[in-house]
């Protein structure tokens, strides 16, 4: 059940071999946080080894489906920019142990780094660490496309607006009758409350909110190039941990960038088909996150992404909040309540990056 990204993927593992699969999906489309992210295939973030893995297969299965789909995609790396002695510091250490650990990324001059990226900010640019593995879809067009797609191609049939209510295999109850099944994935993301609510509750897991704009499409046809994040990034993703260079730049931006540490926030651009700028974003943890959006969120938002990056304009067109599932420990969590039942749930923010290896694996295990 499930037709956000991590459901799409499931049903695309289990179509692939042959099985008949029907996805139950609450609303008329997807609407959670697998249309409301930057598209970013970001295997740079995983730390090395499994997790960076399983985002290294899940991308590859990711250009299959797209070129399958004829889904338009951006393979063009990224760029993490620096500005900062310890920026570059903390760049430079993971760019020299990348291909020992299966990054394929290494570290760029200042002029290197500004002749592949027309948006990055010239002024104070101390290099940048380029990475080839990211790529960018666009996260609305391609989750309303690959229903359609996978019903096509693989005869997978999608219930829409039908909730699942209940499991009891081999029945499944809906708001509109009973269905029989062998196997059920439930991928609910961050609905903790419909099914299995005692297990959720005993996990850990919690949600968490983030705030993020999109600018109209540029003008001119101009493209964003590689997707762009700057120094505040290199402390939020656990793949930077190795970096013996890391701590005092969390060190610094604790003492100089307090807001930016109360309410979690790094700041990235990506670019959709249609030339839009996709921006944020801001972590606010919790079971109850607030679904009030705060303007100073959006600003501070704004006031860093100018310090690295320039557009042919900035006219903010959508501001919009998503809500994801973590878990405080695991990079996501997958239980079976009861026989023939999978839940796959909480990737932590990385739903676009992890579900389709993911995906692999869960049903990889539940053949054998």
């Amino acid at each position: 059940m499930g037709a956000g990204i991590a459901g799409l993927a499931h049903a695309y593992a289990e179509a692939k071999r042959g099985r008949r699969v029907i996805v139950f999906e609450r609303s008329a489309k997807a609407r959670g946080a697998s249309v409301r992210n930057f598209g970013l295939i970001w295997p740079i973030g995983q730390p090395a080894g499994p997790m960076l893995e399983m985002a290294l297969h899940s991308r590859r299965i990711w250009q299959e489906a797209l070129d399958a789909a004829r889904l338009p995609c951006f393979a063009s790396g990224s760029l993490h920019l620096a500005y900062h002695a310890d920026e570059r510091a903390v760049a430079q250490e993971f760019a020299a142990s990348a291909p020992a650990n299966g990054y394929d990324c290494r570290w760029l001059e200042p002029e290197q780094a500004a002749s592949l990226s027309a948006a990055a900010n010239p002024s104070g640019l101390g290099g940048a660490l380029y990475s080839t593995s990211e790529m960018t879809v666009d996260p609305r067009l391609t989750l309303a496309a690959l229903p359609a797609f996978l019903e096509e191609r693989y005869g997978v049939r999608f219930r829409f607006q039908e909730p699942v209510l209940a499991i009891r295999l081999p029945l499944i109850e809906t708001s509109r009758g009973r269905h029989q099944a062998g196997r059920v994935l439930v991928c609910n993301g961050d609905d903790f409350e419909t099914l299995y609510p005692d297990l959720f509750a005993a996990s850990g897991i919690t949600r968490c909110k983030l705030q993020m704009m999109r600018t109209s499409p540029q003008p001119g046809g101009w493209r964003l190039g590689p997707a762009l994040a700057a120094g505040l990034t290199l402390r939020f993703y656990s793949s930077f941990r190795v970096c013996a260079a890391l701590p005092a730049l969390e060190l610094r931006i604790a003492r100089e960038m307090p807001d930016y540490e109360r309410w979690g926030i790094h700041v990235m651009a990506s670019q959709t088909a249609a030339g839009e700028i996709t921006i944020g974003d801001s972590h606010e943890y919790g079971p109850e996150a607030d679904f009030f959006d705060k303007p100073e969120i959006d600003r501070l938002i704004l006031e860093y992404l100018a310090t690295f990056a320039r557009f042919p304009h900035l006219e903010i067109a959508q501001r919009w909040h998503g809500f994801y599932a973590r878990h405080p420990v695991q990079p996501y969590w997958s239980v079976s309540p009861e026989d023939g039942v999978q839940v796959v749930t909480a990737l932590g923010g990385a739903g676009m990056t992890l579900s389709f290896g993911l995906a692999e694996t869960i049903v990889r295990q539940g053949a054998a």
